[in-house]
């Protein structure tokens, strides 16, 4: 029972830095001081984890939550690589100040339009390729 309550408490720990560190780079992408690069990885990551709909639907087992335990933290780990350590500790404590005058999650429009544009895509290719 223990170990299970620690388990818990590890992911939601887990869980609340992820979300930190999504605002973290939403901040980010918009500091001056972030490298192009950065920013476009930050902006693709920010979109993809505010996005309110996914690239894998979730009703579809295990892929569909796979792929935001996958996607989003690669993301976040390689922009936080990318990215000065002195914009990220600014951005954090921006993020952070953020996060607790705020209680609504943002979402990212930028994110729903780019995920459909590929299930446009997608659908478009196969019935091409059924077509043939």
């Amino acid at each position: 029972m223990e170990r299970q309550r620690q388990m818990l408490q590890s992911l939601t720990t887990w869980a609340k830095r992820l979300k930190r560190d999504v605002v973290t780079l939403m901040f980010a992408s918009r500091d001056p001081a972030t490298p192009l690069l950065a920013k476009l990885v930050a902006l693709a990551t920010v979109a993809y984890a505010l996005s309110p709909i996914d690239l894998i639907p979730d009703f579809i087992p295990v892929l569909g939550f796979l792929d935001d335990l996958i996607i989003v933290p690669l993301g976040i780990r390689l922009c936080l690589r990318l990215i000065p350590r002195a914009v990220i500790d600014d951005n954090r404590g921006k993020a952070e100040v953020w996060m607790a005058s705020n209680s609504a999650k943002p979402t990212s429009t930028c994110g729903i339009v780019a995920i459909l544009a590929i299930w446009v895509l997608f659908a478009w290719l196969l019935w091409r390729w059924l077509a043939c």
